[in-house]
């Protein structure tokens, strides 16, 4: 997404360069969302960007690793030789983190790619008994769909509740309750000591049988083929960029899963791992390219992290950034099929969490944008529409 949408996004605002997209993978460009929903079932073959490049003049390098950039040469260095760039756009997104000792055991899966979900397919269609290991968003979407498959499905999570790495506990608690009336079986503060095949054996003795194990414990930022670059990297492994997403290296930007970047609006460097943060960033990137040729300054970059999830029959979304908030209220029951929360910090809404209620999330995100301040025991009124709780 973040590669393509640079690509385009440069011809849009008028760059009349040459532009060559290089990707790893052999396939055409294409959406990730669509993987772990239609894609995974069956329901469509792939989810290629509706994109013509030849008509863009944008120059196609697939199934073409990239394993080294030497900035002094202004050359990356790939399996087919060095590419000599002008400007270079990084936009390697990330790569899931593998559980400890289970490469190559068979009958173990990620889902990240076009090739991942092809393996997964039959998976689901051969109704295997199917553990998945991580209650984060990818986990909660791959148990959606192998029970939709008429799987049966046992979610591993090491922390006590799903979506520890994304929500604090109270949120997530009534989450947990979408497994069990899905027909999953959750098991949270439980560790995986190894992974046989046919089994995952939990640190505290159990065993459950499994036909296959997918493994979703999260994914880091693909910047390991910069080591030696000179590219400034975070503790996280993400490219520290700039406002305008320029890394510290001349005439190289970074975008997407990839990369950091400083957020006034939340006063700390903000790392999005969200297919929306690969759509708009790229536009910052052209913005600054063509700007720079001209010796303009493009606005910051300084968006409100969006992302959403489809899971066990529900529309999850959220808006926003919640550390640091000092208040949340919730709007609704949460036993309940829709309800929401909000976050504030010193009055000012931060983010907010939406199931089932998209008007709140379109109303909450224009808040956020706004820096407004809201009136919490009207914000808190499931009844009141949330623009109504702006002081």
């Amino acid at each position: 997404m973040a590669g393509v949408q640079t690509a385009v996004a440069l011809r849009e605002q008028g760059f009349t360069g040459p532009v060559t997209l290089i990707g790893a993978e052999p396939h055409q460009p294409y959406d990730r969302p669509p993987l772990s929903k239609a894609v995974l079932l069956g329901k469509a073959e792939d989810s290629a960007f509706d994109v013509d490049f030849e008509a863009l003049d944008i120059t196609l390098r697939l199934g073409l690793d990239v394993v080294g950039l030497r900035p002094g040469a202004h050359e990356l260095d790939t399996e087919g030789g060095p590419v000599p760039y002008g400007t270079l756009v990084v936009a390697t997104g990330a790569e899931p983190v593998m559980l400890p000792g289970s490469e190559g055991v068979p009958g173990v899966h990620l889902l990240r790619t076009l090739d991942d979900a092809a393996r997964l397919r039959p998976v689901l269609e051969r109704r295997h008994d199917i553990v998945v290991v991580g209650a984060g968003w990818i986990g909660a979407e791959f148990a959606t769909a192998a029970r939709a498959a008429g799987c049966d499905v046992t979610v591993v999570e090491a922390a006590g509740h799903p979506l520890a790495g994304a929500l604090p506990a109270e949120v997530a608690a009534p989450m947990a309750r979408w497994y069990a009336q899905s027909g999953a079986e959750l098991l949270t503060g439980a560790r995986v000591a190894r992974i046989e095949p046919g089994a995952v054996l939990l640190a505290d003795g159990r065993t459950i049988p499994a036909g296959a194990v997918v493994v979703g414990i999260g994914a880091r930022p693909a910047t390991s083929w910069l080591a030696g670059s000179g590219i400034a990297l975070g503790p996280d492994g993400s490219v520290t960029a700039d406002s305008a997403l320029r890394s510290s290296l001349p005439d190289v930007y970074a975008v997407g899963d990839c990369a950091s970047f400083p957020s006034a609006r939340y006063g700390e460097r903000l790392l999005v791992h969200h297919w929306d943060n690969a759509l708009q960033g790229p536009r910052t990137v052209a913005a600054a390219i063509v700007a720079g040729d001209a010796d303009g300054q493009p606005p910051p970059y300084d968006p409100v992290p969006y992302f959403w999830s489809e899971q066990f029959g529900r529309f999850v979304q959220y808006a926003g950034h919640h550390a640091g908030a000092d208040t949340l209220l919730w709007r609704g029951d949460p036993a309940e099929a829709a309800w929401s929360v909000c976050w504030l910090r010193d009055g000012v809404m931060v983010a907010v969490l939406a199931v089932g209620r998209p008007r709140d999330l379109a109303q909450g995100r224009r808040l956020i944008e706004s820096a407004a301040r809201v009136d919490p025991e009207r914000a808190a009124d499931p009844s009141v529409p949330l623009k109504s709780a702006k002081l």
